[in-house]
């Protein structure tokens, strides 16, 4: 029974990762670059959802909408100063940028909220379910993240699938300039595609700290980097492919903490995405993309 429990901690964890992991396929695969200030615009919007319910006292669901409409400016803000004036550059400068981008996120949280951490309360009210006579528990905030990482995914296919802002984005990804020439928006496309992805990193920005609830300024660095893994994992350019990704990255993590060491759990992940890389370079779900010459 104690192994069901360590999967399910697993997947609750995992589901967090999986939806900061959505939007590194949607970046990366319109605007080809790969953003390492995500995981600082999730610390941003779990600040924000912090002082809506500790200092305005609002319900949790006004904090998380104040964290999505924050981070979703913060997004197209960044997008439009840092990475918009060198598309067309090197992916080095791209990539130095989003690093700078980053430390700029947390120096300037620290500035705003100090260093010192902060206690998150949890936005789940929810009473726990306790199975086989208090063997198994399931937290509310398991129960909601996992719900919350599968509706998301489900809806962010359908939109890509579906709706005309989705298609132009497909159309942008497999062609920029041919894009461009029939009529499409690029630059409007791309700035769509980082306020998806930052309103996404809200969610998960409060998601995580209603789980693990310390909040500060580097509070989403490193599950910025594993959920950047997650992606790689399931294939980059692959929005089931980065659900997947999180989901086995969680369970992954879990499992090595509670049976081999918590210290040596980071280098069993990143060994896991070693040896599936060597098999499967593009990723679990990915698709391998031959250059055009």
């Amino acid at each position: 029974m104690q192994i069901l429990q360590y999967l399910i901690n697993g997947i609750s964890i995992g589901a967090v990762y999986a939806i900061i992991a959505l939007g590194y396929p949607m970046v990366y695969g319109i605007a080809k670059m790969l953003n390492f200030a995500h995981g600082d615009v999730i610390m941003v919007g779990a600040y924000i959802s912090f002082c809506v319910t500790n200092y305005l006292g609002l319900p949790a669901i006004v904090s998380i909408l104040a964290a999505m409409v924050v981070c979703t400016v913060l997004g197209i803000v960044i997008e439009g100063l840092a990475y918009k004036p060198l598309r067309g550059t090197s992916s080095l400068a791209v990539l130095i940028t989003a690093i700078g981008v980053s430390y700029f996120l947390q120096n300037a949280a620290q500035l705003i909220w100090g260093s010192a951490p902060k206690n998150f309360k949890s936005i789940v009210t929810m009473k726990p379910l306790v199975l086989f006579g208090g063997q198994l528990t399931i937290t509310g905030e398991v129960i909601y993240t996992i719900l919350a990482s599968v509706l998301i995914m489900v809806a962010l296919t359908l939109f890509i699938n579906k709706s005309r802002m989705g298609k132009a984005m497909r159309a942008v990804s497999e062609d920029r300039a041919a894009a461009q020439l029939m009529g499409i928006n690029v630059n409007q496309t791309i700035s769509t595609t980082f306020a998806i992805g930052s309103a996404l990193a809200a969610i998960a920005g409060v998601l995580l700290c209603s789980t693990v609830p310390t909040l500060m300024p580097t509070t989403g660095s490193m599950p910025g980097i594993r959920a950047f893994t997650a992606a790689v994992f399931g294939g980059i350019g692959s929005i089931p492919g980065a659900m997947l990704g999180g989901i086995l990255l969680g369970i992954i993590e879990t499992l090595s903490k509670a049976y081999i060491s918590p210290q040596f759990s980071d280098a069993i992940v990143f060994s896991v995405l070693i040896v599936i890389l060597l098999v499967k370079p593009a990723g679990l779900l990915g698709k391998q993309i031959q250059e055009k010459v």
